[in-house]
């Protein structure tokens, strides 16, 4: 089980992780918490019919971060060119975001928080480390923050396909950005055999 998930009877899935490492993706879920940030009105309302109906925002995040893991519902790759089917697509996507992004945001928030939390909840053993066992609607809220948090480092790291992290793997030790790329090669390692225990 070290260094990786492991399926466990009944579902979910389990993996050993020592104090370095549950520090490493604690304070990265929290990092990933305070950049998504509260929900609308900063705090949780006491109308939540007036909370489900609140308009979130129409423009994209300035935040490069946020705009991967926000993106623009319409355009990209394909999209058209001409500049009155850009504004369309443009019209459609504030149209979008307005309506879902504070869904999406509250979502990736009670993902992220469900990571703290459980390692919050992890009793020590032996030399120090515990073993991390998920239920399996833990192991999927795991899944999903993984992944943001891979895309989140992923943008810092001005990853865009392939070819860039095959670039990653050759950056000499003294490279500030080594240690962020070596907590993304690691958390890809996570995510993948988490979605190894999650397939029938």
């Amino acid at each position: 089980m070290p260094g990786h998930f492991e399926p466990v009877s009944g579902g979910g899935a389990a993996v050993a992780l020592d104090d370095v490492e549950i520090s490493i993706i604690r304070s990265l879920a929290v990092q990933l918490l305070e950049l998504i940030g509260p929900g609308p009105g900063g705090e949780a309302s006491d109308d939540p019919l007036a909370e489900l109906f609140a308009e979130g925002p129409s423009e994209p995040p300035a935040d490069p971060v946020l705009h991967r893991l926000f993106p623009d519902a319409y355009g990209g790759p394909g999209a058209p060119s001409d500049q009155t089917s850009q504004a369309e697509l443009q019209e459609h996507s504030s149209e979008f975001r307005r309506f879902t992004e504070n869904d999406l945001r509250a979502g990736k928030r009670d993902d992220a928080l469900a990571v703290v939390r459980t390692l919050d909840t992890l009793t020590p053993v032996g030399d120090g480390g515990a073993v991390l066992k998920l239920t399996p609607d833990e192991s999927v809220r795991w899944m999903r923050a993984l992944n943001d948090l891979r895309l989140a480092i992923g943008t810092r790291l001005d990853i865009t396909d392939e070819e860039d992290t095959d670039l990653l793997y050759r950056l000499p030790d003294e490279d500030p950005r080594k240690p962020m790329v070596m907590a993304y090669l690691w958390l890809g390692g996570l995510q993948e055999t988490l979605v190894e225990t999650l397939l029938p």
